[in-house]
């Protein structure tokens, strides 16, 4: 069973409920745009070195399964800005699931810790590992979803364009982890949400129609990335082959060809679409070195903005944000 309220050191703080972050809609629309307007105001304290400290004191474990250089330093350093100390656990340390029961980790890294984030290949161990730990744990991804990265996407092209308004975002390649993010997003925001994907990489079904029998957003599936981008405001893709999948790139190569984003895909577009992409990249097999280096590329942008967004989640969840 979850742990007893008395168990939950957010009750001390006035918070009765505690609050994870495991899909982008766990938050409602309100909450999204609040995360926003958060990570705005605090990524401009850090921009202007200021003494900011809310995590004076607390500390984060970081579990990872999955290895990664940008959720590990974003997180990190972000913590640590903010005052507080990360704990990096590496899948030597702690093999989620076949050294040790999730459930009694989930346990354990609360009694030491104020937040749990981890990075694992198998969407059940995160949901067990929050159901079971008493603070917050956020999903930095599974092979299911990738909710951090899409909120800070839509917080970068929300800063680079000034509003959200009649926003359609095209993502091409497979039908992976970051479409499923992308398509929980459309139940909260209003997008056109396009996924150019080859037939037999397909995203999640029953996600696209979760996605479209909200009615928040219009949902496509198509297979003509040269359609598919046609008025696209943002054009968006990923590796072909994730982690875990690597041993497949050359067949998915072939499968793939005609996706890749190169300059004749982006002239499809429309003029002042960006590209963005979630990194790392594999130049010039999903996306050409000459589109990652053009003037429409926002890759660096979207980056930086995963530290400020994560610390914008880590905010709310804890109750710990003032102005």
């Amino acid at each position: 069973m979850p742990p007893a309220a008395s168990d939950n050191p957010f009750s001390k703080k006035g918070m009765t409920v505690k609050r994870d972050f495991l899909h982008v809609d766990d938050l409602t629309t309100d909450e999204i745009w609040q995360v926003l307007d958060i990570a705005r105001d605090v990524k401009a304290r850090f921009k202007h070195r200021e003494d900011y400290k809310p995590f004076k004191d607390h500390s984060l474990a970081m579990i990872f399964n999955k290895p990664s250089a940008r959720t590990r330093i974003s997180f990190e350093t972000g913590f640590y800005r903010m005052g507080g100390h990360a704990v990096y656990l590496t899948p030597q340390d702690i093999e989620i699931g076949v050294r040790e029961a999730v459930k009694d980790i989930a346990r354990v890294v609360s009694r030491y810790n104020d937040i749990i984030m981890a990075r694992l290949f198998d969407h059940a161990h995160i949901l067990e590992l929050a159901e079971y730990a008493s603070v917050p744990v956020i999903n930095a991804l599974t092979d299911y979803n990738h909710p951090c990265q899409v909120m800070a996407d839509i917080f970068t092209i929300w800063e680079k364009r000034g509003h959200l308004d009649d926003l359609k975002i095209v993502y091409v390649g497979d039908g992976n982890n970051m479409v499923h993010s992308w398509l929980r997003l459309a139940g909260r925001l209003p997008l056109h949400f396009v996924c150019a994907c080859p037939e037999r990489y397909m995203p999640d079904s029953a996600t696209v129609a979760h996605a479209k029998d909200t009615g928040v957003s219009t949902i496509a599936i198509d297979h003509d990335p040269l359609k598919a981008v046609r008025d696209a405001d943002v054009v968006y893709t990923d590796v072909w082959a994730s982690m875990g999948q690597k041993h497949e790139l050359e067949e998915r190569k072939s499968h793939f060809a005609g996706f890749q984003v190169n300059e004749a895909l982006m002239a499809a577009a429309k003029p002042s679409a960006y590209f963005m992409h979630c990194l790392p990249a594999q130049r010039d097999i999903e996306v050409t070195d000459a589109v990652m280096e053009s003037p429409a590329s926002i890759v660096f942008d979207e980056a930086e903005n995963r530290m400020h967004v994560q610390n914008a989640i880590m905010l709310f969840l804890t109750g710990n944000y003032t102005k």
